[in-house]
């Protein structure tokens, strides 16, 4: 495997985030949020009007605007780039779009042997994704980080399959348990993507990366490891070379905790569901102990500063005594999913300023 290095990458000597994802005592509780860009914020529904949601992805001035507004506004530890999991999909020629209210929808669903070898990888460059980091690292202070991100193979998959977002990821299933070499086949077309779309931010500069398994939840732990587990390892180990943190999340994937650490992350997310110390403990318990992220209810941004204040502590405390019983090796505070889109862009803010001041 050839060893990736990137001229545009930065030297992060004094930054939160990197340093409580390496294990390392940071200087504050580094946090960033899900979500942080987006509908939450006044400037960003001016800058995205009239403007479609996957437009925005591919216009690199607007695609850097976007992903510094929370870092602006927030003063959070890490920008993440402004992107959706479908991009890699699109600009490999997939014909799918963000619709209003319901989310990706592909044209001609993925169901049979014939329309995975037909499905297009990606094999170029995601146009205008380079330039886009580029005008963010420039912006970005030396203690705040770059988060790139890409989507994990299962849950490219199911919107493949399913045609869209789907409730039961009923077809997914069925095609996995009922044609299991349609199943790996895709799911290795999809490796060659995703990995072709985190080595382009790579090679861009970015100082960290995030895959995301947003359905992973819905499986059993044996679907999980015999049919998602070895396709999400394999893409870890392909950017391993970086040198930079790798994070791994999934939404209600408590009962998988362990086996997603087994893939190969550096830092592993948790929702809101799972006590920090329960989830570091299932960690280190199945692989070996990793820096923590999260887990605050995105809910609770809409609850006041009193429960707000308390939640963070609680939290904060949870992620100590892992550390301290040597269940992980930090703690980086996010959500335990992303921002909802009618959250005051305010509360964030005050939730980002007392992240930073409770010890």
């Amino acid at each position: 495997m050839e060893t990736m290095s990137s001229s545009a990458r930065r030297q992060l000597h004094h930054a939160p985030l990197i340093d409580a994802a390496a294990g390392r005592t940071p200087t504050r509780t580094p946090v960033w949020f899900m979500r942080q860009a987006g509908r939450s914020l006044p400037e960003y529904r001016r800058v995205r009007e009239g403007i479609g949601m996957l437009d925005s992805c591919f216009m690199p001035e607007l695609l850097a605007e976007i992903t510094l507004q929370p870092v602006r506004r927030h003063n959070v530890d890490a920008a993440i780039l402004f992107s959706d999991i479908v991009v890699p999909l699109k600009a490999a020629g997939v014909a799918v779009d963000i619709v209003p209210g319901r989310g990706p929808v592909m044209e001609s669903p993925v169901r049979t042997g014939a329309d995975v070898a037909a499905l297009p990888r990606l094999d170029s460059p995601v146009p205008g994704l380079s330039e886009g980091i580029a005008g963010i690292l420039s912006e970005l202070r030396e203690d705040q980080a770059l988060i790139g991100f890409a989507g994990a193979p299962f849950t490219l998959a199911s919107y493949l399959i399913e045609g869209g977002p789907s409730k039961a990821h009923q077809r997914t299933k069925a095609l996995m348990h009922t044609e299991p070499e349609t199943w790996h086949a895709l799911m290795e077309s999809l490796v060659h993507t995703v990995v072709a779309f985190l080595r382009q931010q790579i090679e861009a500069g970015i100082d960290m990366l995030q895959l995301f398994d947003s359905w992973a939840g819905y499986l059993s732990a044996r679907e999980y490891r015999e049919y998602v587990l070895p396709y999400s390892r394999r893409i870890f180990s392909e950017v391993a070379d970086a040198g930079i943190p790798r994070i791994h999340f999934g939404v209600t994937t408590g009962e998988l905790l362990g086996d997603m650490a087994l893939a190969g992350p550096d830092v592993v997310g948790v929702d809101w569901r799972v006590p920090l110390d329960t989830a570091a403990r299932r960690i280190a318990d199945a692989a070996e102990p990793k820096a923590l992220q999260g887990n605050l209810d995105p809910a609770m941004l809409f609850a006041g500063p009193g429960v707000l204040r308390e939640e963070i502590r609680r939290i904060k405390a949870e992620a100590r005594r892992a550390v301290e019983r040597g269940h992980a090796r930090g703690h980086i505070f996010n959500l335990g999913h992303g921002v909802l889109p009618d959250t005051p862009a305010e509360a964030i803010t005050e939730a980002v300023a007392l992240i930073h001041e409770e010890v």
